[in-house]
């Protein structure tokens, strides 16, 4: 009787041993979730905003919304963030598109005074065949409109200069970038936009950035995110100065 009953104790052990090993299997297939509709990354800054206290009344924040150029930018001078009411929604690779998605999220819901939007350069570098000038302009509207829907300043960038993408050296960015940029002065002048040229103290002779402000060609050095921190200033400066 004693054996029978260790024998029964013993089996019943081992199937809730295997039960209970399935049920683990099983919890860590349904942990791994599928993020694949995420196309525009929502999730990147999701918990970050979540914890992000609201601004107080007088608060002057301004999001910064863009691709590697503002992820990096971050990394290599993160004082520069700390220090003002900035707020960094970069995120390497994005088209257009992609920042239109995430407007909400990452800059209505933040409730920023203004939003700085640099856009387009991945467009052009993606080199699909479907993407043109007026496609990414579209995107840049959508965005802007919306920022003054919710009484958020409009801050247009003039694209950093880039004479080719060292990961699709056929393509030649440079006249791409002066016509897109030459499209984001006017609509910003027609508007009543701030206007924040990146192109101007970066650009060398071939329409390329200055090698000694460049780690790659496209995306700058310390040095080279240091004058764009001053041009910066002066164009959040100039946005505000009619803001009580």
């Amino acid at each position: 009787m004693n054996k029978f009953l260790f024998f029964v104790l013993l089996l019943s052990g081992h199937v809730a041993f295997a039960q209970n090993q399935q049920a683990d299997s099983l919890n860590t297939k349904a942990e791994k979730e599928n993020f694949s509709d995420d196309w525009a990354a929502l999730t990147k800054y999701q918990k970050e905003n979540e914890i992000l206290p609201l601004p107080t009344r007088r608060e002057k924040r301004v999001v910064f919304l863009g691709s590697s150029i503002f992820e990096f930018w971050k990394q290599k001078d993160p004082e520069y963030f700390n220090r003002n009411n900035y707020v960094d929604r970069g995120i390497s690779g994005q088209l257009s598109p992609q920042l239109l998605i995430r407007f909400r999220q990452d800059v209505i819901n933040l409730k920023p005074k203004a939003v700085i939007i640099l856009a387009g350069s991945n467009d052009i570098a993606g080199n699909t065949g479907h993407v043109t000038i007026d496609k990414i302009m579209d995107n840049i509207k959508s965005m802007a409109e919306l920022a003054r829907l919710h009484h958020i300043k409009v801050i247009l960038c003039k694209y950093l200069p880039v004479y080719e993408y060292p990961w699709n050296k056929r393509i030649k960015a440079a006249d791409s970038i002066v016509k897109l940029n030459e499209k984001i002065e006017a609509y910003a002048k027609e508007r009543n936009y701030t206007v924040l040229d990146y192109w101007t103290p970066l650009v060398d002779e071939r329409k390329g950035q200055r090698a000694e402000l460049t780690v790659d060609g496209v995306h700058p050095n310390l040095a080279g995110y240091k004058i764009m921190e001053e041009v910066t200033d002066a164009a959040v400066k100039r946005a505000f100065k009619n803001w009580h």
